[in-house]
């Protein structure tokens, strides 16, 4: 299945028991944390289910969203909708991350498998060694926090997003180490290229 699932938001109203669930949870309290993933979990791998058609995937998909879910529980709040909303809400993102990541490992066998029905030509070859070689050497050059930003990115196959949640740092900083990374990598290889 190539779309996200329309498995209907949970908009009911929770019941007392629910919500003082949540805020066990939001307060941070491990065993809110246990109720909440055996009380909605089945809810949340229902729809990576649906959405991704691959159990072991929805199943990731499903520790994603509760361990994201736990990292950003102070981001979670009551007046806005009921608990089990947000998590379909970060469902549906981890869904469309899950997706994409698929549709970038297509592309990129695709490619390898059309690289590899050419026929090998010794200097292409050279060629590739001597630049991958480049890259390394200007990627150590790079500020840490770039270089392990494009790293996790082409390296690791990670979104964006995904890199947020793995460093802990926001979206806007990981965005931000990622194009200030590429233009200086790039200028760095451009000068080198005509150099």
């Amino acid at each position: 299945m190539t779309a996200l699932a329309t498995t209907e938001t949970p908009t009911a109203p929770m019941t007392a028991p629910e919500a003082d669930l949540a805020l066990r949870f939001v307060a941070g309290d491990e065993g809110g944390l246990e109720a909440v993933y055996r009380r909605w979990a089945p809810l949340v791998l229902s729809l990576a289910r649906q959405s991704l058609g691959d159990g072991a995937e929805a199943e990731d998909v499903t520790q994603t969203v509760f361990l994201a879910a736990w990292h950003g529980r102070h981001g979670y709040r009551p007046g806005r909708g009921p608990l089990p909303a947000w998590l379909v809400g970060i469902a549906r993102r981890k869904i469309a991350d899950a997706l994409s990541a698929r549709t970038r490992r297509t592309d990129v066998a695709a490619a390898a498998a059309r690289e590899s029905v050419r026929s090998p030509d010794p200097s292409t070859a050279h060629d590739a060694v001597l630049n991958r070689v480049d890259v390394t050497r200007e990627l150590r050059r790079l500020p840490e926090a770039q270089r392990r930003v494009l790293c996790l990115t082409f390296y690791g196959d990670l979104t964006q997003t995904q890199i947020a949640h793995v460093t802990g740092w926001p979206l806007g900083t990981v965005k931000s180490h990622a194009r200030r990374g590429l233009l200086r990598l790039g200028r760095s290889l451009d000068t080198e290229a005509t150099g």
